[in-house]
């Protein structure tokens, strides 16, 4: 499944001037989408990206973002989630970030997901360039509508499936 999601992640068209990509670790115990996949192919076609990871502040709540590289540190936070250790020096500001892939259990046909209920990601995307691309996946199709949408809640551009692109 993972390769068919690569396959139909390849056909989207990019940003002009991707330069920073905010992407995540998967988690495996929840059966996410393996993130790795497309976050590879993006650094391999466009060589000078910088990938950055989200660092979640349990006591602030919020989600702050952090660049890595083959040198950065990663370990696991109270959520179990694997994110870098952040520093000064490696801090992305929201208006930095050109793309963002943004983790979801489900999500429906006008862009709305369904995250994990801590709100860190709709709070960091208020925050974001209007012009930001933001991509979920799911190994399931759309459903039709999320009931308890909330005005603070950021809908995403594409949703990529095994089978198909959905644009929003």
């Amino acid at each position: 499944m993972d390769d068919l999601l690569l396959i139909q992640f390849q056909r989207l068209a990019l940003p002009d001037n991707l330069q920073t990509l905010l992407s995540y670790w998967p988690l495996e115990k929840q059966a996410e989408v393996n993130t790795h996949l497309c976050t590879r192919y993006l650094m391999h076609i466009i060589p000078y990206l910088q990938v950055a990871y989200p660092v979640v502040d349990a006591v602030a709540k919020q989600m702050n973002v952090a660049l890595a590289d083959d040198k950065t540190i990663f370990a696991e936070n109270i959520y179990g989630i694997t994110e870098p250790v952040m520093d000064n020096n490696n801090k992305v500001l929201p208006m930095e970030v050109d793309m963002v892939f943004v983790p979801l259990l489900a999500f429906d046909m006008q862009g709305f997901r369904i995250g994990y209920g801590k709100g860190y990601y709709d709070q960091f995307l208020q925050h974001c360039r209007a012009d930001v691309c933001k991509v979920g996946f799911s190994y399931f199709e759309a459903i039709d509508k999320i009931e308890d949408t909330h005005q603070f809640d950021v809908p995403l551009n594409y949703c990529i499936t095994p089978e198909r692109i959905y644009e929003f």
